[in-house]
């Protein structure tokens, strides 16, 4: 069962109910995202306190390890709950070097969507993020035959939803005109506030906007303001910059990541800090 007594609820886009304090696996792979784990079973053991905690979002790829994350998943979790969501993306792949070059044509495409269902042991995705531009920064031009592929995808019952991350508001707009957009996943933070109205109008049309990397990027002196923060509230800037996410916008999902137990609670935790206005204020003018 889902439980309303995680910090934020739970946010509904599309016809799903997704609790706003979510999970992202990826550090459940090695070492760079690449590899097993040390221990797999540490892995099991947080994933099942994810649903314990009553998470109903996780956040995956089959580009996670490569593999390893989603069959970690299976492991841990399979035969899933009816209100589990796993959220997956397509769009790049591992190379042995453990790089992660574009794959983004409609057979690559397919091919991670069939690769995501065959190693989640799922007959359908939940929602499938169409991952573009990008390692922190969209790339200007068209998406449509990549989201058009997508669609494709959808219409023959494989996917329920389309989302699309590391996109430009443009870019959101074309999705929309080829099929509708249930989640944007971009780069967002106290320090990163290029998307504040992208932000707002995906709020208006109830549409979930899941940042990444919310401490990464942040200059020393930034750094040093969000420490002040932390400090004076006790709590660790990962709590803060979780809180700030949380309270800035009723659209914002989290996806933390972790591979531990402690942290996955502390995260909890974190997220349900009470920001003070003068705190908010302070934190706002770090990415002014």
């Amino acid at each position: 069962m889902t439980s309303t007594n995680l910090p934020g609820g739970t946010y509904r886009t599309g016809d799903l109910d997704l609790t706003r304090v979510g999970y992202g696996a990826m550090q459940l792979a090695g070492p760079g995202v690449f590899g097993p784990p040390k221990d797999r079973n540490a892995a099991v053991a947080v994933l099942r306190a994810v649903v314990e905690l009553g998470i109903n979002h996780i956040d995956t790829s089959d580009f996670y390890g490569p593999h390893v994350t989603n069959e970690i998943i299976r492991e841990a979790l399979s035969p899933y709950q009816d209100d589990l969501h796993l959220v997956t993306k397509v769009g790049a792949r591992r190379d042995a070097q453990g790089g992660w070059p574009h794959a983004r044509t409609p057979d690559e495409i397919r091919s991670q969507v069939h690769d995501n269902l065959d190693r989640l042991g799922l007959d359908v995705l939940d929602v499938v993020n169409m991952r573009l531009g990008g390692v922190e920064a969209p790339e200007p031009g068209s998406i449509a035959e990549q989201f058009e592929t997508l669609a494709e995808l959808q219409q023959q019952g494989l996917i329920r939803h389309l989302g699309v991350s590391t996109v430009t508001a443009e870019q959101v707009a074309e999705a929309q005109s080829i099929a509708p957009v249930v989640s944007v996943q971009n780069l967002y933070n106290i320090a990163h506030r290029d998307d504040d109205d992208l932000i707002g109008s995906l709020a208006a049309q109830g549409i979930a906007y899941v940042p990444y990397f919310p401490l990464g990027g942040f200059s020393p002196l930034q750094s040093e303001e969000l420490q002040s923060v932390a400090d004076e509230l006790g709590a660790t800037p990962m709590s803060v910059a979780l809180a700030w996410l949380l309270q800035r916008s009723p659209n914002i999902l989290l996806i933390p990541g972790t591979s531990s137990v402690d942290h996955l609670r502390e995260n909890v935790t974190g997220a349900g800090l009470a920001l003070s206005a003068d705190a908010v204020t302070r934190l706002d003018a770090i990415g002014a």
